[in-house]
């Protein structure tokens, strides 16, 4: 595993903080598409261990239990492991719950069958050292899948659109949307014993209109929420929510008077080969 002496104990707490408030559950009722493809690109079986890394409230998770999986969720932020935990109960389904870190994950090495995220790694801030982690942790044989939105789908560009409102983050941080561009993936994976495929897929969003889609998010998408308290502090808040309503109104499709935006985002699956230098399905 990579190693590095920076404290990053500030940004993480800046993390938790940030995905705590608003409602993120809520916005992962629209996106649980991304997680069940990922589940269903990881080719998750009954009783395969299978670990959810940035699980947040179990977009991944739940699905891969549904099919039998003996799961681990894992999530920086525990009121996001809490919301899962009560969607998972109310479904009957037994998946272990667990706060941990994606940079340095408490799980010994190889030991999952398959590792999955839904929209969760790529907000880790040192993506070398989480495609490191997601390798240590993966059995030989084994599978990583991922699902990470398109540095140049709708939500790539809503976090290019936000970037300059931003405070600048640490210099050892990587931007989200670069977990987003397939070049910057097989850099990661390229010094790692995995087979490595990408591919492109879209999901929709879909409001009564690009305003009242990017209001929602600002009560309920913890950065975009974050955000709006402190650029309303300093008057600034209505320019950046005039530039997010401005960009979706031009990604906007539908004929029909209405709100629906397609934002793309990567499935990518790591194959992690056999001791024997193997390859594996």
């Amino acid at each position: 595993m990579t190693t590095t002496n920076i404290d990053t104990r500030p940004l993480k707490d800046a993390h938790r903080r940030t995905w705590a408030s608003g409602d993120y559950p809520r916005i992962a009722e629209l996106v649980t598409e991304v997680g069940e493809h990922v589940v269903e690109r990881a080719g998750v079986w009954p009783g395969s261990e299978t670990l959810d890394v940035a699980a947040g409230s179990g977009n991944a998770a739940i699905p891969a239990a549904l099919r039998g999986a003996s799961v681990v969720a894992s999530d920086l932020t525990e009121d996001l492991l809490d919301a899962g935990r009560v969607r998972a109960d109310g479904m009957g389904l037994e998946i272990r719950w667990v706060t941990a870190d994606a940079e340095d994950l408490p799980f010994a090495d190889a030991s999952f069958d398959r590792v999955i995220s839904s929209i969760g790694v790529q907000f880790a801030p040192r993506h070398q050292v989480v495609a490191d982690e997601l390798v240590r942790v993966t059995r030989p044989g084994g599978r990583i899948a991922l699902g990470n939105w398109a540095a140049d789908g709708y939500i790539g560009r809503f976090w290019t659109v936000m970037a300059p409102y931003m405070p600048q983050p640490p210099s050892y941080a990587s931007p989200p949307p670069l977990w987003g561009r397939g070049e910057h993936v097989e850099e990661l994976f390229a010094d790692h014993p995995v087979d490595l495929s990408i591919e492109r897929a879209s999901m929709d969003f879909e409001a009564e209109s690009a305003a009242e889609f990017i209001d929602m998010f600002a009560d309920h998408y913890g950065p975009l929420l974050m955000a709006r308290r402190a650029l309303a502090a300093e008057g600034r808040w209505s320019d950046l929510r005039r530039d997010l309503i401005a960009m979706s109104e031009e990604a906007n499709v539908s004929d029909e008077g209405r709100f629906r935006v397609p934002s793309d985002y990567l499935l990518i699956v790591a194959r992690k080969r056999r001791d024997d230098g193997g390859r594996t399905a």
